[in-house]
């Protein structure tokens, strides 16, 4: 017999199916994979580019191409197709305000976006967050529209952790934790309780490459696989537009990196395509863990 709340899930899931979908894209494979969720859910779906961060392919769905400051044309564009709900995912190239070129349509937010630019990622995303609901639009995580893609608790390959990678896991995370409330990065590297990289505004990726240039040229003396990625939100972090991701180029870094494997928080922390991020980390010798969170 079908519980209470299996049927109210199913009547969301529903409602949510006959609302129009907006993605706004950023760089590398997420908005795709996402696109292609929401799509094979049932839901109309339109992707939103942003030129320079956006990947070619999106234009295999409905679409549109925005500079950053079209503001004007990305609402006339949404509202043209009875858009309701707006996910935001992929890696954006952040620009310097006094870079933006605006349209006539930006004129109302500006004072709000000018203010948010002098904060961190979270910061400004969340601003463009309310600054679109303030627009009428109903906000999205990634994971509303594809649960499928969250990270579940637990071992997710057959190489499991080490107990101390597990104590590093615990640790990357703390201190993210602490590091909160400077809105840095959603990821560290961690080796047998040593901080061995914090991420800032290069992202993940480039901050593993650090890692692994560092161990090339004999700056980290580690014997063999050492250390863990960890990944997971910041406090207090805005996640329906930044939860923390990654995919099989996150899983290349780390095997360059020479580390044991990752840990990411289970149920705030997507995992893109499970299935082959397990098989390529099983292939580098590399484990994923989720966290409990």
């Amino acid at each position: 017999m079908t519980s209470a709340a299996e049927a109210a899930a199913a009547q969301g899931a529903a409602a949510a199916r006959d609302r129009r979908l907006a993605i706004i894209c950023g760089g590398g494979d997420f908005p795709i994979v996402l696109a292609r969720a929401a799509v094979e859910a049932g839901r109309d779906t339109f992707l939103v580019g942003v030129k320079g961060s956006a990947d070619e392919r999106i234009e295999a769905f409905p679409h549109i191409w925005v500079s950053l400051g079209e503001v004007g044309k990305f609402l006339a564009a949404l509202r043209g197709r009875g858009v309701v709900d707006v996910a935001m995912v992929g890696a954006i190239k952040r620009p310097e305000f006094g870079d933006l070129r605006f349209d006539l349509g930006a004129a109302k937010i500006l004072p709000a976006l000018a203010a948010s630019f002098r904060g961190g990622d979270n910061t400004l995303l969340a601003t463009v967050a309310r600054l679109m609901e303030a627009q009428g639009f109903k906000v999205v995580a990634a994971h509303e529209v594809a649960p499928q893609l969250l990270t579940p608790p637990g071992t997710l390959t057959k190489i499991s952790p080490s107990p101390q990678a597990l104590a590093d896991a615990r640790r990357g995370a703390s201190l993210i934790a602490a590091l909160s409330p400077f809105d840095v990065g959603q990821a560290v590297v961690v080796a047998n309780g040593r901080v061995l990289a914090v991420e800032a505004a290069e992202g993940t990726d480039d901050m593993l490459a650090r890692v692994a240039q560092m161990r090339a040229s004999g700056r980290l003396r580690l014997e063999g696989r050492a250390g863990a990625l960890v990944k997971c939100p910041k406090s207090a972090q805005e996640l329906r537009v930044d939860l923390p991701a990654i995919g099989l180029k996150t899983i290349a870094a780390a095997r360059e990196a020479q580390l044991e494997g990752v840990a990411l928080a289970s149920g705030t922390t997507l995992l893109i395509d499970r299935r082959a991020c397990a098989h390529a980390a099983e292939e580098a010798s590399l484990f994923i863990y989720g966290m409990d969170w």
